[in-house]
């Protein structure tokens, strides 16, 4: 059941305002993470790390 979870929560689309306040930066820098990676959620999680730095 677990699983089930994990999976669908993975395969939402993420948006700008979940990207910016998971990593404690601007939804407009979110949102130019997500327009340069799209839907690949570990690279963009990666660049916004890189951001928040």
């Amino acid at each position: 059941m677990a699983q089930s979870k994990d999976a669908s929560a993975s395969a939402q689309n993420f948006d700008a305002k979940t990207l910016a306040k998971k990593h404690r930066i601007s939804v407009e820098d979110a949102a130019n993470i997500l327009a340069q990676y799209g839907d690949d959620r570990k690279a963009a999680d990666k660049a916004a790390r890189r951001i928040a730095v």
